[in-house]
């Protein structure tokens, strides 16, 4: 079986780029760690690249180094949060020191960030809570029998009404402290 010329390796790693970056991002659900991710493939990848032969599903065989990176992290990071006492007696684990959150404020404030889009335009509320339920842009299109550019722009026209009324009720909030 012939191996992979690193010149044909990194040209089909680079077509696998874009679609890479997504499945971190799937995985990850936070920009920072997919893109930590994607270079910890690209090195593992790159690493191993004549493990790689032709013939075989290169996408599959990125993906799945792709995904045992993220299982292997996340199995470190359960690890991690598990706590060791080594005091006399357990003293530590059996202090009773326990924080109990409160979760008022933020219940407080979902029901009236959810009254305040229940309070929108039907026209413009109904596709964005469509896109906010996970729903692609095509679906809705497909779902409400509408261009898929007026969906776009319906669901733009409704976060800028939200953000505005939210500025209007609440101006010391930030949006940058809301949305991390």
């Amino acid at each position: 079986m012939r191996i992979m010329s690193s010149i044909e390796f990194y040209s089909k790693f680079d077509s696998m780029a874009v679609l890479l970056h997504s499945f971190a991002y799937n995985l990850t659900k936070n920009g920072e760690d997919a893109k930590d991710l994607f270079q910890e493939t690209a090195y593992r990848a790159i690493n191993n690249k004549e493990k790689f032969r032709t013939g075989t599903n290169f996408k599959a065989w990125l993906f799945t180094i792709m995904k045992n990176i993220f299982i292997n992290n996340y199995r470190k990071k359960s690890k991690s949060k598990t706590i060791i006492d080594s005091t006399d007696n357990l003293y530590y684990i059996n202090s009773g020191s326990s924080v109990v959150g409160n979760s008022a404020n933020s219940n407080i404030m979902m029901k009236e960030l959810t009254n305040i889009i229940d309070g929108l335009d039907d026209g413009i509320r109904i596709p964005f809570m469509m896109h906010f339920h996970g729903y692609k842009y095509q679906e809705i299109a497909d779902q409400l029998d509408l261009p898929i550019g007026t969906v776009k722009s319906r669901i733009f026209f409704a976060r800028k009404d939200l953000k505005s009324i939210i500025t209007k009720k609440y101006p010391d909030v930030k949006f940058g402290e809301l949305i991390k």
